[in-house]
């Protein structure tokens, strides 16, 4: 087993995401928004989304992403942009466009507060490579590490970096796959990220993510 290398570069990514996450725990606290209700997010949940990402958000199809605990913010992003079209799912399309602004709020925050099932890494040998990945990134090509922007633990920065640790393996390679072939355009970033990834390696850092707790 090789070391994983952790370098000045990253170093510096993961006091980045230390200072960001600080600046978003300070900016919900001082959040002036009316509380969301939390009933008719489940109601909607129950009604519209269900169906795809099981009662409680912890989808049971490897495609389907997980919702539950996902940062509120992140989603309501991810919503309003499929609303728009600004992120292409024909699917979600149609199911967001169905929602009022207020609809979004209260359903993204209802799954936030929801449990989220942790998921396991499969390949032993694959998984190796995504947590360097993760760690250290790729310093040849200039792939930054994971970990700089949603956390050693996957748990991520609301609302850009999303919550990783205990996602579908799957959902996370076909994102990273889009991302990387241009079929999903919503975050310059992960498309910069993942420009050089190669098939192996995107498979195996969603298999380390699918672990991270």
């Amino acid at each position: 087993m090789k070391p994983i290398v952790v370098t000045v570069d990253t170093l510096a990514a993961l006091a980045v995401w230390a200072v960001l996450a600080l600046l978003a725990g300070m900016k919900a606290f001082g959040a002036t928004a009316s509380e969301p209700h939390i009933d008719q997010g489940a109601a909607i949940f129950a009604s519209v989304c269900a169906a795809c990402h099981a009662p409680d958000g912890n989808s049971l199809i490897p495609l389907n992403p997980k919702l539950a605990q996902q940062h509120p913010d992140y989603l309501i992003k991810q919503l309003t942009e499929f609303k728009a079209g600004k992120r292409v799912n024909p699917i979600m399309l149609g199911m967001a466009g169905t929602l009022r602004d207020d609809d979004i709020r209260n359903v993204a925050y209802w799954a936030s507060r929801q449990k989220l099932v942790p998921g396991v890494a499969k390949n032993k040998e694959l998984v190796l490579l995504g947590e360097r990945i993760y760690r250290g990134g790729i310093q040849d090509r200039r792939v930054p590490a994971c970990a700089g922007c949603h956390g050693p633990s996957g748990s991520g920065i609301p609302s850009q970096y999303p919550r990783l640790g205990g996602q579908h393996a799957d959902y996370a390679v076909a994102q990273l796959t889009a991302f990387r072939d241009g079929l999903r355009q919503n975050s310059p970033t992960m498309t910069q990220v993942a420009a050089t990834l190669n098939d192996r390696e995107i498979r195996a850092v969603a298999d380390y993510v699918a672990g991270l707790r």
